[in-house]
């Protein structure tokens, strides 16, 4: 099922000769449950349309329909309602409050979408490999830790759909792969859509569909290695299911952990 569908997409800043097409003309469809990565060099329109999507701009042209609705684009509080209800949004900098304990800044996501569940929001910190942790304030964790605070504060509110903007790039390798490891892992697991904007190529192994733009449009989108690995599990069990019980057994638990 579409999630996500925008035909003719454009955001065009300032006017004559120094107007910038920071979008040209975007069609996309993205399908229910899909992990996205947005690539392309400086300035090719990634942050733009991740801001588009996320009703935190308007378009110049173009129509965006989320869930078979058309997303509001000109009054500010339907825009506001609608990320409100809709979307999680990861950034790069974690835009944690410094006098907040880590569980404070997911309920204070919670309580400002009218869902405030603490033992939902301490669930959350668990699944990204916080538990334990939720009485920590910002300036006591690791960047890492952070960010992983801003995933959970992100899924607290249960959104149709999450938005990350560069989410690791103010991280180490290994930091990145653990961060990456518990958006991933958790969006598989309750089926959320999931848009990334990176520069990191390494990045694509986490996504079903890598989608590259450039100069304001689409030059590529191919599926990603999760696509692949998705299929061959799924083969695996068709193709071992003349085998005994317990060994096919085995390979749907493993398949599963893979599928998600």
């Amino acid at each position: 099922m579409a999630l996500l569908e925008i035909e003719g997409l454009k955001r065009f800043f300032g006017e004559g000769e120094a107007e910038v097409k920071a979008l040209d003309g975007i069609d996309l469809v993205i399908e229910e449950g899909e992990i996205i990565a947005l690539l392309g060099p400086s300035g090719s329109g990634k942050t733009t349309l991740l801001n588009l999507i996320a009703a935190l701009d308007t378009p110049t042209e173009g129509s965006y329909r989320f869930n078979d609705e058309m997303v509001p684009s000109s009054k500010v509080e339907e825009m506001t309602a609608f990320r409100r209800n809709n979307i999680g949004y990861i950034f790069q900098f974690f835009n944690l409050l410094a006098d907040l304990t880590a569980l404070e800044n997911v309920l204070l996501v919670q309580e400002l979408a009218g869902n405030r569940d603490k033992e939902f929001a301490l669930k959350q910190l668990e699944d990204v490999g916080l538990k334990g942790l939720d009485d920590r304030f910002p300036a006591q964790m690791s960047g890492g830790q952070r960010q992983r605070v801003a995933i959970a504060r992100s899924m607290a509110k249960r959104p149709r759909m999450i938005l990350g903007d560069e989410l690791t790039g103010n991280l180490d390798s290994e930091t990145t792969v653990q961060v990456m490891n518990a958006l991933i892992d958790n969006c598989r697991r309750d089926e959320i859509t999931t848009i990334f904007v990176t520069h990191d190529e390494s990045l694509t192994r986490f996504a079903t569909r890598v989608i590259r733009l450039d100069s304001g449009k689409i030059v590529s989108d191919e599926p990603g290695e999760m696509a692949g690995l998705k299929g061959q599990a799924k083969n695996a069990v068709r193709d071992l299911a003349k085998g005994g019980k317990k060994l096919v057994e085995s390979i749907k638990d493993i398949a599963n952990d893979i599928i998600g």
